[in-house]
C-alpha cells in the first residue's frame, strides 16, 4: 500500500517560529540541507519520513494531526485556487475534501497546474517590466531586491511582527508608543528631548543624545523614535532576518535592514492583533483607526496590507502610493492584483484623481482584465514642513481590496456592488493590458498584433487584434 505523501510546510514554518530557529539552524536539526527544507516549507515537496522522524523527536510535532492538518490546509489552497475567475464555478466542499483525502496527488497536480498558470501571468508582467527598464539597466539594482523581497514575503515578516507586537504590548496590552521607546532608549543610555529643531528633520543625534522636532507631526515623531527603537533593541533578530534574505550586495542589505526597522516601527505602533481586531470592529475605517493608534491615514493604510499572518488573516489588500507624475513610489498586494513594476500606474484608476480633490477620499468599482472586481479607495496625503516657504511632497495613496470584501469597509456603503455597469474597466499596465477599445491606451500590447486601419479613425491609430 503506497504511503500518503504529506505536504505541511506552514506546519514546518510554524514549528520553526515556535522554536526561535532560523532556516540553517532548522535544517541541520532535521538533517536535511537548507535548500530542500526550503522547498518544503513552501509545499514544492513533500516531508520525508526522517524528517518526520526528527519533528516527532525533536519538536514532539503530532504526526497524525500533521497529516489530517495537511489534507485541510489542501482544501482551502484548491478554494483559494477556484476562486480565479478563470473557473466558471466552484466544486461542493465535499468534493474537494474528497479529492484532498483520497487523491492528494492529483489534487497537488492541480494545484501545481494553476501555480504555473499564474506565473505565466507574472512573467508576462515581468516582461513588461523588462521593456520599459531595457534603456536603464538590464540588472536588478539593490532597491529593487529589496523591493522584490518584501513583495514575495506578501509583506509580512512574522518573527518582526511578533517581537513589535510583544514590545508593544508587555503585559497583554497596548502602552503608550512614545512612553515605550523612550523608555526603550534610555535602557540604551541614549536620552530624547522634545525640542524645536531648525530644519526639517524628525530628529537629530548627537552621541546619546537624541533631539526630536517638535515641530514633526505627532505620528511622524513616534514612527521614527520607534524605527530607532529596532536598530538599537532588535539587531540580533535584524540581522539575522537579513542573513536568511541572502542579498546579493552589501547596499541591498543596508536598505532592507532599514526596511525592516521601518516594518518594526509600524507593527509596533499598530501591533497585530489589537489594530485587526480595531480595523474588523470599525470596518476598516481609515481615519477612524489613525486616531485610535494615533498614526497617519498613510500609516494605517500601509499597515492594513500586511494583515497577513497565518491563522489570522486580515482582508487581504493592496496598497500603492503615487507621485504627481504617475510613478509608483510604494506598492504591496496581497490580492491578485499586481503592480506594473516599472512606471507608472493604469490612469484609469481614481489614485490619480485625489491630487484634484486634497482631503477628501474617493472610492470607485472596478474591474481588471482577468474579470476580478475590486472596490478601490484613493486619497491625497502631502506632506507638509512645517513652514511657509519649505517644499511641499505630494503623493496619493490607493487601497483597494477584491469584491468579496467590500462589504466589511465602510467605504463600501451606498454603493451598488451587483450592477455590472458600475465597474470601471482598468488595467494593469498598457503593455499586458488586452482591451482593445481603452481612451487611455499609450502603447499596443506586447502580445497581440495590430494593425493600421484605412477606411477610420478613432481613440487609436491602430486596431489591436
Amino acid at each position: 500500500m503506497a504511503v500518503q505523501k504529506i505536504y505541511a510546510g506552514s506546519a514546518l514554518r510554524e514549528t520553526r517560529a515556535r522554536a526561535g530557529l532560523t532556516q540553517r539552524r532548522f535544517a541541520e536539526t532535521l538533517g536535511v540541507s537548507l535548500p530542500y527544507l526550503s522547498q518544503m516549507e513552501n509545499n514544492h515537496r513533500p516531508i520525508s519520513a526522517g524528517v518526520l522522524l526528527r519533528l516527532a523527536q525533536e519538536f514532539g510535532v503530532d504526526l497524525t494531526t500533521l497529516a489530517a492538518g495537511d489534507a485541510e490546509r489542501m482544501v482551502i489552497d484548491m478554494q483559494e485556487a477556484l476562486a480565479d475567475p478563470l473557473f466558471d464555478a466552484t466544486p461542493p466542499l465535499a468534493d474537494l475534501r474528497l479529492a484532498a483525502t483520497n487523491a492528494p496527488v492529483l489534487a497537488r497536480a492541480f494545484l501545481d497546474l494553476h501555480r504555473a498558470y499564474r506565473e505565466g501571468q507574472e512573467r508576462l508582467a515581468a516582461l513588461d517590466e523588462a521593456i520599459g527598464a531595457a534603456s536603464q539597466s538590464t540588472l536588478t539594482t539593490p532597491w529593487e531586491e529589496v523591493r522584490d523581497f518584501f513583495h514575495y514575503c506578501d509583506n509580512y515578516i512574522d518573527a518582526v511582527d511578533r517581537a513589535a507586537e510583544h514590545f508593544a504590548c508587555p503585559n497583554g496590552q497596548r502602552a503608550d508608543p512614545w512612553a515605550r521607546a523612550v523608555e526603550a532608549l534610555a535602557s540604551r543610555d541614549i536620552r530624547v528631548s522634545l525640542v524645536e529643531l531648525p530644519s526639517s528633520a524628525v530628529y537629530q543625534r548627537e552621541g546619546r543624545d537624541l533631539r526630536v522636532n517638535a515641530a514633526a507631526e505627532v505620528p511622524t515623531r513616534v514612527f521614527q523614535l520607534l524605527h530607532l527603537v529596532a536598530l538599537e533593541r532588535q539587531s540580533d533578530l535584524l540581522e539575522a532576518t537579513l542573513d536568511l534574505a541572502r542579498f546579493r550586495s552589501s547596499t541591498a542589505r543596508e536598505i532592507a535592514r532599514l526596511g525592516l526597522a521601518n516594518y518594526f516601527a509600524g507593527a509596533a505602533l499598530m501591533p497585530y492583533r489589537t489594530f485587526l481586531a480595531a480595523a474588523q470592529s470599525e470596518r476598516h475605517d481609515l481615519e477612524r483607526l489613525a486616531h485610535l493608534f494615533g498614526a497617519s491615514i498613510e500609516q494605517v493604510a500601509h499597515r492594513l496590507s500586511t494583515l497577513q499572518r497565518p491563522g489570522a488573516k486580515g482582508v487581504p489588500f493592496f496598497f500603492v502610493r503615487v507621485d504627481q507624475a504617475g510613478t509608483i513610489t510604494k506598492r504591496h498586494s496581497a490580492t491578485r492584483l499586481q503592480f506594473a513594476r516599472f512606471g507608472g500606474a493604469c490612469p484609469l484608476w481614481n489614485v490619480h484623481q485625489a491630487f484634484e480633490q486634497p482631503g477628501r477620499f474617493l472610492r470607485q468599482l472596478a474591474e481588471t482584465p482577468d474579470g476580478v472586481r475590486y472596490l478601490l479607495l484613493s486619497r491625497d496625503v502631502s506632506k507638509h514642513a512645517g513652514a511657509f516657504n519649505a517644499p511641499v511632497r505630494r503623493f496619493a495613496i490607493g487601497l483597494g481590496c477584491e469584491i468579496t470584501h467590500a462589504p466589511g469597509l465602510v467605504y463600501a456603503d451606498g454603493l451598488d456592488l451587483t450592477r455590472p455597469r458600475a465597474f470601471e474597466p482598468i488595467g494593469i499596465s498598457c503593455r499586458i493590458c488586452p482591451r482593445p477599445d481603452c481612451h487611455q491606451r499609450s502603447v499596443p500590447p506586447i502580445d497581440r498584433p495590430i494593425r493600421v486601419p484605412k477606411d477610420r479613425s478613432g481613440y487609436l491609430p491602430y486596431e489591436i487584434a
